[in-house]
């Protein structure tokens, strides 16, 4: 099944250091981002035996990630004064005059097994090399292997590990005229390219969730009029339902090291029970489900700690919808949001210092970030109808489902597709060896 995206995006790019400054490809739009973006001039890699568009598609994806990051500015192609592809071509001078902090070079040269890309990375006004690395390639992994440089180029210049070789999972929602709705659970590249369908489904899919090790997907799916807990292989497809009590269960959220799921758990005695929604904690070992919240109030979208010593999650005891935050030792629930009539769908910043959530008043609903250590709340976006904000592994980005012109996308990125598009989660990152 082929899936077209137009992306136009009204992304939340954001850094966190102290407050935020202001088959099927998503096209990536960054709208906020840092006040100061670092000039960066990044020259079309040389090809050498190779098809001379190699090395300029190898860059141009690249010189799309940092600006994508929110943090930095390239120079603009045709304002390039040389094309150097060898440190001993480079004049510091001439990057200088253009304003330029920083400057990557490379090239790709064909080799036996594919493809050998170098790249170096400057600091122009010191004039010196900062980095300098070679990465075999293959034709089917060029983008990978840009992604990759991307990366090594973000936490050299940044200090903080990049995002760019990570994935998304996410749902779309295809109603098809004379037929019943498709529900796809899909994977995509960070950058929204090389899509792929996990699961088909002609009854809804929720709340996708990934494993600590990137390896898994937890989501919920609509069988027998009840939703249903899997946990999913991505490499082989292999499922396997976890949770299938006679109400709901959903909402699944990962405890740091993988062993456990914290779920959202509607109990029914028989079918006619009206149930009561509460917080549970899966050991997946030992298949033992044990109850972490018991009141009267819907508690549900439970979020794991980084540091797995407690859960923050949404309950209406107070009337409306707000976030709570409990310890795994036990204890008592504190109320951790006042500001707004609601607050929903916690998630934790990778450092723990922060929960990005949707923040709702005057009937507008927007993705705002939580600090906890001074309890500031800040909302984020302009839009009305934001859902299921999720933090980049880096914590640099969040990505987020949103309403724009009667459709439902995601924003970060924000992406545009027939149908809805619901529910994104971003992986874990997925390091290899620098």
């Amino acid at each position: 099944m082929t899936i077209s995206f137009f992306f136009r995006t009204v992304a939340v790019c954001f850094t966190l250091m102290g407050w935020p400054v202001a088959h099927a490809a998503l096209t990536i739009e960054i709208t906020e981002g840092v006040a100061d973006k670092l000039p960066i001039a990044v020259v079309p890699f040389a090809t050498e035996g190779a098809d001379a568009l190699v090395g300029s598609d190898l860059s141009a994806v690249v010189i799309a990630d940092l600006q994508r990051s929110g943090r930095f500015k390239a120079l603009p192609l045709t304002d390039l004064v040389a094309r150097p592809s060898d440190p001993s071509k480079v004049n510091f001078q001439d990057w200088r005059m253009l304003g330029q902090d920083n400057l990557l070079i490379g090239s790709v040269k064909a080799a036996p097994q594919g493809y050998e890309v170098r790249f170096f990375l400057f600091d122009v006004l010191k004039g010196q090399q900062i980095k300098a690395f070679s990465l075999p390639a293959q034709p089917t992994t060029l983008r990978a292997t840009a992604h990759k440089i991307s990366d090594m180029v973000y936490e050299a210049l940044i200090g903080e590990p990049g995002a760019f070789s990570t994935r998304i999972a996410y749902v779309t929602v295809q109603h098809k005229a004379g037929a019943s709705s498709v529900h796809t659970l899909w994977i995509a590249d960070a950058d929204g390219y090389g899509a792929r369908d996990v699961l088909n489904s002609p009854t809804e899919i929720m709340s996708p969730a990934w494993s600590p090790d990137g390896t898994k997907l937890a989501y919920s799916r609509f069988e027998h009029d009840h939703f249903v807990l899997y946990v999913q292989e991505i490499a082989t497809g292999t499922r396997g339902v976890v949770a299938d009590a006679l109400g709901h269960n959903g909402a699944p959220a990962w405890s740091p090291d993988g062993t456990k799921l914290a779920l959202a758990m509607q109990h029914k005695r028989h079918p006619g029970d009206a149930g009561n929604f509460d917080i549970y904690i899966l050991d997946l070992r030992s298949k033992a489900l044990t109850r972490f919240t018991d009141h009267w109030a819907v508690e549900t979208h439970p979020a794991w700690s980084p540091d797995g010593n407690s859960l923050v999650f949404t309950s209406d005891r107070s009337g409306r919808p707000q976030i709570y935050r409990k310890a795994l030792a036990g204890g008592k629930e504190e109320r951790l949001t006042f500001e707004g009539v609601e607050n929903d769908r916690a998630s934790f910043s990778p450092n723990g210092k922060m929960l990005a959530m949707i923040h709702a008043n005057s009937g507008e609903y927007r993705v705002a970030v939580l600090d906890l250590e001074t309890s500031q709340l800040r909302v984020l976006t302009d839009s009305s109808l934001d859902e299921s904000p999720s933090f980049a592994p880096n914590g640099s980005m969040i990505i987020y489902a949103t309403t724009f012109k009667n459709a439902k996308i995601l924003a970060k990125q924000r992406l545009s597709q027939e149908g809805r598009v619901l529910d994104p989660a971003w992986s874990p990152l997925l390091r290899t060896s620098q």
